[in-house]
């Protein structure tokens, strides 16, 4: 959530921001500011109204005490005019204050200024390359052909059990997605993050906190009757572990890692683009947060997108970052990195990750705080990453590794898995 003040200070900034979005948000800016004035000039008048109860009542009490009841009772009658006013103010101050909120809540983050401007995915970035591109000649099964012929992934059971996107995985191939699981933890554990197992539901005011919800994009499945709503990733959870937390010194560096399924109605998803483990309903996946100072968000960022690289890097699998422009920045982020790997089979690129910073956009939705040295409150920065989400990590394994009489593990994984070669 945008901080009110910001918006106070620097409209002209706000506006043009969320204009490189492709978002006019003039009049929504100046309605923004319109409520913010009209809450607090309710608050100062409740405030005046309240004080004059105060002082009436005392009053009250010293005339009664001096048994003037004639002039007392006088009073009394002003007292109870005086509190119908009250209540109405305070009615008053709390719709406005649900209205500001709501009204800010809509607007997105405003991107960094090194976010390119664009519309849509056609204008993202390419900033890295990794790996050679294997030879098109050479014919690759895609992974669901390669799942089918191996017994590793059983996508039509899935169908019968639950419904399209919930695929069973089952002898290497379940295997094959633990030893991912295990590999990417470990390797999180050893990068200095500590390991959290969390709840794969959440409230309403969780989803809030890190920006899931309101819902607009019809992603979250809810849990009606109970007001929950299953993750779609483990950043909500873990990120929400700080929700109304104030840190007591400037002195942190927080990082935390998790594993969780992940659960996305991904409303609208259809075609080619769906088949097979390119788009699923529930999938698994480890995430990085950390929650820094906003002198060391940058090179936490930094940090974060050299630890991916890591992983894909072991993994032997061509790979490339993109910078997201400002069109196709999700709406908490204010700056993203994707990180797109090779399909051989499909003669693609997937998208495997994404690590972004948030600045102060979570945090002041979250209410968390550190005292900085001067003893002073200021919002803390929030920043995750998925290191790595496993179903497009294990197609494009499938696809890139294939042989004639087998596919091949990548070393890396071998410890975790117990075998060299699915076949």
């Amino acid at each position: 959530m945008i901080e009110i003040q910001r918006i106070k200070e620097n409209k002209s900034e706000v506006i043009e921001g969320l204009n490189k979005r492709g978002i006019n948000c003039e009049k929504e800016i100046d309605n923004i500011l319109e409520i913010d004035q009209d809450w607090r000039n309710a608050k100062t008048e409740l405030q005046e109204v309240s004080t004059k109860i105060n002082t009436i009542s005392k009053e009250i009490g010293r005339l009664f005490s001096s048994g003037d009841k004639e002039q007392a009772q006088v009073l009394k009658t002003q007292s109870v005019d005086l509190k119908k006013q009250e209540a109405s103010l305070k009615a008053k101050v709390e719709e406005l204050q649900s209205k500001l909120l709501g009204a800010i809540m809509s607007l997105p983050n405003i991107p960094r200024p090194e976010v390119p401007a664009g519309k849509d995915e056609k204008d993202n970035e390419i900033v890295f390359e990794s790996g050679e591109i294997p030879n098109k000649e050479e014919v690759k099964l895609p992974h669901w052909d390669l799942a089918n012929k191996y017994n590793l992934i059983d996508f039509e059971l899935g169908v019968k059990v639950t419904g399209s996107g919930f695929p069973f995985y089952r002898g290497q191939g379940a295997r094959l997605q633990r030893a991912l699981i295990s590999f990417f933890l470990d390797e999180a554990s050893k990068a200095g993050y500590e390991e959290f197992s969390s709840p794969l539901m959440v409230n309403e005011e969780s989803g809030i906190g890190t920006g899931q919800l309101p819902d607009k994009e019809g992603m979250m499945y809810h849990v009606g009757a109970e007001n929950l709503y299953l993750i779609p990733t483990a950043e909500v959870p873990l990120t929400n572990m700080y929700r109304n937390t104030i840190i007591p010194n400037a002195d942190f560096s927080i990082k935390i890692t998790g594993h969780t399924p992940c659960f996305r109605r991904e409303a609208g998803s259809y075609g080619k683009d769906v088949r097979g483990l390119n788009r699923l309903h529930q999938f698994e996946k480890v995430e990085i947060v950390r929650i820094e100072t906003p002198n060391n968000a940058e090179s936490a960022l930094q940090e974060m997108i050299a630890h991916v690289k890591g992983l894909l890097e072991k993994l032997g699998l061509q790979y490339r970052i993109l910078k997201l422009c400002a069109g196709d920045t999700g709406f908490a982020s204010a700056i993203t990195y994707d990180f797109e790997v090779y399909s051989a089979g499909q003669d693609k690129w997937l998208e495997v990750s994404s690590v972004s910073r948030f600045d102060t956009f979570q945090s002041n939705r979250l209410k968390l705080r550190y005292k900085d040295e001067n003893n002073k409150s200021r919002l803390c920065h929030t920043l995750n990453g998925s290191a790595l989400a496993l179903p497009r990590i294990m197609a494009s394994l499938l696809e890139n590794h294939q042989k004639d009489d087998g596919i091949n593990i990548p070393e890396v994984l071998v410890p975790y898995t117990g075998f060299k070669v699915i076949s």
